[in-house]
């Protein structure tokens, strides 16, 4: 039997939460020659679900413009169920931060890439993340915040 106070670290399921496409000006822009502007945002939110068992999102936003028309926007929130237990409240914001997303973004990448693709577009691949300098960068400027408002 095992240990009461033994870390338990454990993938209960990965599933896509959220997608979606938009094209507003199809199809006169799919006639435009020019080469669109990119941007792409990322985002990691964590919530408790029940005692010990906790979702990640991992959340990617892509908007291909023309000037200043979008070509198209894609919104996807790629999720992981993941029962966490029997960690030290210290090491608790990098499991969150930086292992469950780890796990979940390649899900999240692939998703996007096809949908687009689907859409009828050359696919766009989101570039490997590092999820630590993310986290770290976060809890810099979440500690420089508190630092100010002292």
């Amino acid at each position: 039997m095992a240990d009461q106070d033994t870390p338990v670290f454990q993938i209960q399921r990965v599933y896509l939460k959220d997608l979606s496409l938009e094209q507003p000006n199809s199809p006169a822009i799919l006639l435009e020659q020019e080469q669109p502007s990119v941007d792409i945002q990322l985002g990691v939110e964590a919530a408790p679900v029940a005692d010990g068992i906790y979702e990640i999102c991992v959340t990617a936003t892509v908007q291909t413009k023309i000037k200043d028309k979008t070509v198209f926007l894609v919104e996807a929130k790629q999720a992981g169920i993941f029962e966490v237990r029997n960690i030290p409240e210290d090491q608790m914001g990098a499991i969150m931060g930086i292992a469950c997303p780890q796990i979940v973004y390649p899900y999240l990448r692939g998703n996007v890439a096809d949908l687009i693709n689907r859409a009828g577009f050359p696919p766009v691949h989101l570039a490997e993340i590092n999820f630590q300098a993310m986290y770290e960068q976060q809890q810099q400027a979440a500690a420089a915040d508190t630092a100010v408002a002292q």
